[in-house]
């Protein structure tokens, strides 16, 4: 089993770069009896059995940047994409093979899996489109969780790029640098969570910031700062209620940067404190702010009462292991398919989360293999359903 995902991993597959593999995954299931095919996003598709109720299993072929070495030590594989996502996506098609030949077992459900694209560059094209071609009755989203752990939700997510500029000046002006400016954005959405999150003890019911670039620079004509700004948002925090919430400070930017122009020191007069503050107050009047918002996902939390969730909890159980109800701090297309389907809905698949996107990413040979039975199990729970 280990070998569909040794050769998935090997394949390079950027976001946005998924063809070779694309190819590669409908082959594999053609071969396993799918009916495969490559969508119109650049999906690939395999089917089994012909029924008018659907489970969709979605898990992405796409990787984030970073060539970690491809090799076997101490059990485990080794590789870029083997815990996100490929590991779960080929577990996903392995799983279902097992029903290929069994027509009976199948009778009334398609067995529908997608390897998708662009999800690790927030565009998730593929499950976009995914969204317009099927309805499922129940849908699988292909993410690490371990083979004994089933996701029920993720955060959802905001991103937002700041660009400030003003004319250039001698850096012994008086008033903020382009750079000072800048990081009163950062402070002030920082004091706005940590206000928010007062209340809140647990991590998936608060607003997480992360700043994840900045950069400032000086052309001799004007200054710039550019920041990049990642917000992981709760349930009952929309992604464009929190835009409003930047746009609302965007437009009192001017006089905020007016009001804190001056420094004095206690032995600043009141007339040199005025003048310095009016030196402020021209030094920045041109200085501007422009917020461009990208990446909008709601926060989406499945049941652990709906009969997907209990069939991953009885199959977890069946082999021996205690399962683990999972939230995740992340976004994955689990958001994005969760409010379209509104069907019961959740993530699941071999490997640990806290590998994704590192140099040590890797996923043990065993639990690979145990969550092929587990999903092997789960699916002929669901399609036994009346």
């Amino acid at each position: 089993m280990i070998e569909l995902l040794e050769e998935c991993v090997r394949i390079r597959s950027l976001s946005g770069q998924e063809g070779e593999v694309a190819f590669f995954l409908r082959d594999k299931m053609a071969a396993c009896g799918y009916r495969a095919s490559i969508d119109a996003a650049g999906n690939a598709v395999g089917i089994l059995g012909n029924g008018p109720r659907q489970l969709v299993m979605l898990g992405h072929m796409d990787t984030v940047d970073g060539l970690v070495p491809v090799r076997y030590e101490d059990g485990s594989l080794y590789g870029r994409g083997a815990v996100d996502a490929k590991g779960p996506l080929c577990a996903f098609i392995l799983a279902a093979a097992r029903l290929a030949s069994e027509a009976d077992a199948l009778d009334g459900w398609q067995v529908i899996v997608v390897g998708a694209t662009e999800e690790e560059a927030a565009t998730s094209k593929g499950a976009r489109y995914a969204a317009t071609q099927y309805q499922p009755e129940l849908c699988i989203i292909g993410e690490p969780s371990g083979a004994d752990g089933v996701t029920l939700g993720y955060k959802g997510r905001l991103l937002v790029e700041a660009i400030f500029e003003q004319p250039s000046r001698h850096t012994a002006a008086p008033g903020p640098s382009i750079a000072e400016n800048a990081v009163k954005l950062w402070n002030w959405l920082d004091g706005y969570a940590h206000d928010y999150n007062a209340d809140k003890p647990k991590t998936f019911d608060q607003i997480l910031p992360s700043l994840r670039n900045i950069n400032s620079f000086d052309d001799g004509m004007s200054e710039r700062c550019q920041l990049t700004i990642s917000l992981r948002l709760p349930e009952g925090k929309s992604p464009h209620a929190m835009q409003q919430a930047f746009e609302l400070w965007a437009s009192t930017f001017t006089e905020k940067v007016s009001v804190g122009a001056a420094r004095g020191s206690s032995s600043t007069s009141t007339t040199e404190l005025k003048r310095e503050n009016a030196m402020g107050a021209i030094m920045n009047a041109n200085a501007t702010v422009l917020l461009t918002f990208s990446g909008h996902e709601v926060a989406w939390r499945s049941s652990k009462d709906t009969v997907l969730a209990r069939a991953f909890i009885d199959a977890i159980r069946a082999h021996g292991a205690r399962p683990a109800l999972k939230l995740k701090t992340g976004t994955a297309d689990l958001n994005v398919l969760g409010p379209v389907w509104e069907c019961p809905i959740v993530a699941y698949g071999p490997g640990d989360s806290i590998l994704d996107h590192t140099p040590n990413e890797h996923v043990n040979i065993a639990e690979f293999e145990r969550s092929v039975a587990i999903l092997e199990n789960v699916i002929r729970k669901l399609i036994a359903i009346p």
